[in-house]
């Protein structure tokens, strides 16, 4: 199928907030059916993947008001307004472990929930890893540890890692990066 765009027929917004806003899309799809669609607009978020020298990787874990748990997850944030990616991981990593990186590159772009979210995650490897002073927000309570590469696909193995940036982006590291 030819990768063309839907057709806006008339959109409204439905809500507005600090994080997201959804709005509701009258299109004409690519092959001219018109729908309804309710889209989440979010700016976009940056994911960390910290990686010590001796192969080991950084996950956080914290609670999940949405899911009622806590999660361990990688060091992840959106952007904020006029911020680069590559600025807006070094400041996530900083806040939610205290770590420094000598050197943070992207390495996966991926889309949560293309049905109906428009947020786009872009993941990075941060390397040359230097403690500090986690500098987490007010209303954050992180927990932060290091895992083996090793443990960390036992767990998405056995099914204890729950959260699929982090699984998508250990996987893709084991597999291609490693």
């Amino acid at each position: 199928m030819p990768n063309h765009r839907a057709r806006v027929l008339q959109t409204r917004t439905l809500y507005e907030g600090s994080v997201f806003s959804v709005r509701q899309d009258r299109i004409s799809e690519p092959d001219g059916i018109v729908v309804t669609r309710d889209i989440v607009v979010h700016r976009g978020s940056v994911v960390v993947l910290p990686v010590f020298p001796d192969g080991g990787i950084l996950l956080v874990r914290q609670y999940r008001h949405a899911i009622g748990a806590s999660l361990w997850e990688l060091v992840a944030g959106r952007l904020e307004a006029g911020e680069s990616r590559p600025a807006a991981a070094r400041r996530e990593l900083i806040e939610e472990t205290g770590y420094t990186a000598r050197r943070v590159r992207q390495i996966l772009e991926l889309f949560p929930s293309p049905g109906f979210v428009t947020e786009r995650m872009w993941v990075f490897a941060a390397t040359g890893l230097r403690r500090g002073r986690a500098q987490p927000e007010e209303d954050e309570r992180i927990t932060a540890r290091n895992f083996s590469l090793a443990a960390l696909e036992k767990m998405i193995r056995r099914g204890f890692l729950h959260d699929a940036k982090s699984v998508a982006a250990i996987l893709f590291y084991s597999r291609f990066l490693k």
